[in-house]
């Protein structure tokens, strides 16, 4: 007859084995420790640390992690007024702005109303010529959406008591346009460009028979519901926009820059609008171009303005990659400045995590790099490593232009 036998816990043989599974569970706990994400309180933490080592008046964080979602409030609404941003604070986004324009191009572009490589003389005003590269290259949609159009970065400086995102207007910037020469072929080098983008929100407008803020709207901000979102804030929405340390001139319309900088939103409205982009289930459906990336800046002939939070590793259409493609550490960013603020959003795609951040001026001098400290909390949320220090030193912020005031020079545009 056969017996299950017992073994003995005190015989050698056990005392060993329990020795050593002890030791492997010990070698293996950090491991297991290092690969767990961080919560949203360490976020927090972290965003406080980040907060209060770049000297802002105040800040909000936004996460999103697949269905986890993080509103943070740092510092004040207003200097000395000891109240804290909340969920529905009203924000500048400043240049990215951008990417919602460039998501009503794959938009517009999935439906057939246009073509990436239509040209932009197609949907310029009657009478306006668009200047063409050398050999005759034209100007086209994508172009526009990837800062390859070989224009600058603005039309002119700022003109006085002008308010922020409200220059150059429509007839100021088609009269400009054909009166400049692009000094290389569009599509073979990068330059960042502000007002390739108002040029590319009026050809989107045209081919709709819509103002860019109508259109906007109705394709874009009614879907998702981002109903705080606007170019043209009422008095109600006026009272909760966050100021800085220096007066930014008035909360108003900023339709005439609405495609490059001029929108105005809320943490709770930028929530909904990483889940989109995210794509997490009950979002909207997104265009499936608008996150490709379209250009290697290793074939482009030159590359400028696009390496405020890291180094470029990929063009797409407003948004800028970062990191190798093939990790799980490259992540799609796009920065923001202007009128007081910085911004900066970033996506890891595949770990459906997501960054918004969003602060106001100070008057200390910060510490720290304010992208790459964003992208540090984006990896520590996503659980991936971080991405390596730049190869080269980064470019101070620029921002978008400011009114002249006496005795000052106009700081450039922002990326």
């Amino acid at each position: 007859m056969l017996t299950k036998s017992k073994v003995n816990s005190r015989s050698p043989l056990t005392r060993a084995l329990t020795v050593a599974c002890t030791f492997l569970l010990c070698a293996f706990l950090p491991t297991l420790a290092a690969q767990q994400p961080i919560s949203f309180a360490d976020a927090a933490q972290q965003g406080q640390a980040l907060f209060q080592q770049s000297a802002f008046t105040g800040m909000v964080l936004v996460v999103v992690r697949n269905q986890q979602v993080l509103i943070k409030g740092y510092g004040e609404t207003a200097p000395g007024n000891g109240i804290a941003p909340n969920a529905h604070s009203l924000i500048r986004l400043c240049s990215l702005s951008k990417v919602l324009t460039a998501d009503l191009l794959a938009r517009l572009a999935a439906q057939h109303k246009v073509k990436l490589d239509d040209p932009l003389d197609r949907y310029a005003p009657p009478g306006k010529l668009v200047p063409q590269g050398p050999h005759g290259t034209r100007i086209t949609l994508i172009n526009l959406a990837t800062h390859t159009a070989s224009l600058p970065r603005e039309v002119a400086a700022y003109p006085g008591k002008t308010p922020h995102f409200t220059f150059p207007s429509y007839t100021y910037r088609w009269d400009w346009l054909p009166k400049q020469t692009l000094k290389t072929p569009p599509g073979t080098a990068a330059l960042y460009s502000n007002i390739g983008f108002d040029l590319l929100g009026d050809a989107l407008a045209a081919s709709t028979h819509k103002s860019y803020a109508q259109l906007l709207h109705q394709s874009l901000l009614q879907p998702l519901e981002m109903n705080d979102t606007t170019l043209v804030p009422s008095v109600q929405q006026c009272t909760r926009l966050l100021q800085g340390s220096r007066d930014e001139g008035p909360c108003t319309s900023t339709e005439p820059s609405g495609p490059s900088g001029g929108v105005y939103s809320t943490p709770a409205d930028m929530v909904k609008f990483l889940q989109y982009l995210l794509q997490l289930p009950g979002a909207p459906p997104q265009p499936a171009s608008a996150l490709d990336i379209y250009l290697s800046p290793g074939l482009l002939k030159s590359v400028e303005g696009l390496s405020h939070a890291g180094d470029p590793s990929g063009i797409g259409l407003a948004w800028i990659q970062l990191g190798d493609p093939a990790t799980p550490s490259a992540l799609l960013e796009k920065t923001g400045g202007g009128a007081g603020f910085s911004t900066y959003i970033a996506l890891n795609l595949p770990r459906h995590t997501a960054i918004f951040v969003a602060a106001t001026e100070g008057k200390g001098r910060s510490k720290v790099d304010f992208f790459h400290e964003a992208n540090n909390l984006l990896a520590a949320l996503a659980n991936v490593p971080p991405l390596p220090p730049r190869q080269r030193p980064a470019p101070a912020p620029k921002r978008h232009p400011t009114p002249r005031r006496r005795n000052h020079t106009v700081p450039k545009s922002s990326p």
